[in-house]
């Protein structure tokens, strides 16, 4: 049996439990004591976090950064090669200053909440002056010159009778 260091009363107390990484779920949780406290250890070692975003730790680092909103290959390659990392390097297997320098370079360019907020504002501004772009966005209709007399039925729904 294992045993792990309780956060709070600095005892040891058998472990329960194991993160599961490939359903992504917690199935079985490390210490009681720190499943009250929301202490999460995944697997004994504190995951990677960017962000914000717990970033998957058996990918390569370039894959595990595309998790992140308003991060994608192009991106990711640029942020690895300003920080010195090699591509093809797994999470799990980074060093804490590698993180940290991915971290610091990523605190630079905008994701997650500030992109997502900077989308929703345009699209409200739109919206606001009553552009073409803005109204289709207000109809939920396709914006970008798609045709909908016959096709958007994902955007439009599930066809409504003619009504006699």
């Amino acid at each position: 049996m294992e045993y792990c260091k309780d956060m709070v009363s600095r005892r040891t107390i058998p472990i329960i439990a194991e993160w599961d990484i490939s359903r992504k779920v917690f199935s079985r949780l490390r210490c009681r004591r720190n499943i009250k406290n929301k202490i999460w250890k995944r697997g004994g070692i504190i995951l990677a976090r960017v962000a914000g975003v717990d970033i998957p730790r058996n990918k390569r680092v370039e894959i595990a950064l595309t998790y992140i909103y308003g991060i994608g290959r192009p991106t990711s390659q640029k942020v690895l090669k300003e920080a010195g990392v090699n591509f093809d390097t797994r999470v799990k297997d980074l060093t804490e200053e590698e993180v940290n320098k991915i971290r610091e370079i990523i605190n630079g360019i905008k994701v997650e909440g500030d992109l997502r907020k900077e989308v929703r504002l345009s699209i409200k501004r739109l919206m606001d002056i009553k552009c073409y772009r803005g109204l289709r966005h207000k109809m939920n209709l396709p914006v970008r010159g798609q045709s909908s007399k016959t096709n958007a039925r994902t955007v439009k729904g599930p066809k409504k009778p003619i009504r006699k």
